[in-house]
């Protein structure tokens, strides 16, 4: 279900021309709630995915919600950014790009660099090319806070980042270096969202590489072990999927020619620790089972290329953009811990 807060601030969108949006990376967590979101508000979506990382059971889970009737301004393209044809086919009537696609995870990229690289730059510039050379002008982008790297500045403000400390995050600053060429190049409309640990419904807890949030709520739901990776100090700023869907709309939507050509952090401006997060997801599942209540988590070695600490400065994001989370970290785990609970136990 769409939060209420989106159809209050995007509702004029039914009573205007609808718009076509190209959502990369749609059968992904953060690409199908933007999906539901797009739906909803009644835009005709086209939906790109290799389905390498993405899963029809979260476009089914969109359709379910939305309704066989506005479900029929969906096109979904099964192909890959890094093919010029299938991003050309997709971009084909397209007015507003939203791009998700992308090799997430800062230990996969370790792993596997080049496989990173491939779908991060490789298929970002691919797409990128495409869209320009079909006359789309905005293209809102999937940035990441991995940017900052070793910057020990906190908060993290926009224009200043240290060096990277992850292929994933050499990828990700890439991609707004080619977006910022492009902008000034071609006069292309660019806009970077450097996301913050976004988390919330869809959020896959399977895999070697899945997320903190959707993996304690399924170790604590399932009774497998719980990891914490260091001492437990490791802060991090946890950003509700609803905040990263705004962002991307009030990017895709801005009139404000001073918010083009921009990198904007979305996040909600608070700092937590794991160990602070552990217990409160903890305390959400006990309510369904009070077993979990006295289970502790196993800690760790420190993970290679994580950054200690990271909370975001939204200033800009709120000024130039518009943006205000809608939900805090507590709040949004208050959202997230019913589909869990309905999915994984």
């Amino acid at each position: 279900m769409v939060n209420k807060n989106i159809l209050r601030d995007f509702g004029v969108l039914n009573s205007e021309s609808a718009r076509t949006w190209l959502v990369t990376g749609v059968a992904g967590f953060i690409g199908s709630n933007l999906l539901e979101a797009l739906l909803s508000l009644g835009q005709r979506v086209v939906g790109l995915d290799n389905l390498s990382t993405g899963s029809m059971l979260n476009l089914e889970d969109v359709r379910t919600s939305v309704g066989n009737d506005l479900w029929r301004n969906f096109t979904f393209i099964r192909g890959d950014i890094c093919n010029q044809q299938d991003c050309l086919r997709a971009l084909a009537g397209v007015q507003v790009v939203l791009h998700q696609a992308a090799l997430g995870s800062v230990p996969r990229s370790i792993s596997d660099p080049l496989g990173t690289n491939q779908a991060n730059i490789t298929g970002f510039l691919t797409l990128l090319t495409a869209a320009k050379d079909l006359g789309v002008r905005r293209f809102v982008y999937a940035a990441s806070s991995s940017t900052y790297g070793d910057s020990p500045v906190l908060p993290k403000v926009e224009d200043v980042i240290g060096k990277p400390l992850s292929p994933y995050a050499v990828t990700k600053y890439v991609n707004e270096l080619y977006a910022d060429v492009f902008s000034k190049t071609y006069g292309m409309e660019c806009i970077g969202l450097r996301y913050f640990n976004i988390f919330g419904r869809r959020q896959s807890p399977h895999g070697a590489y899945a997320a903190v949030i959707p993996q304690w709520f399924q170790g604590l739901l399932k009774g497998t072990p719980i990891y914490i990776n260091g001492d437990g100090l490791t802060s991090r700023d946890f950003c509700h999927v609803d905040n990263a869907v705004q962002a991307n709309l009030r990017a895709g939507l801005t009139t404000n020619p001073n918010a083009i050509n921009q990198v904007y952090n979305v996040a909600c401006g608070e700092q937590t620790t794991l160990n602070e997060l552990f217990a409160m997801i903890q305390q959400h599942v006990a309510t369904h089972n009070p077993d979990v209540a006295t289970r502790l988590p196993t800690y760790r070695d420190f993970r290679a290329g994580d950054v200690r600490h990271s909370r975001a400065d939204i200033t800009k994001a709120q000024g130039l953009l518009g943006y205000a989370p809608y939900h805090l970290l507590a709040e949004g785990l208050a959202l997230t811990a019913p589909w869990y609970i309905a999915t994984v136990a």
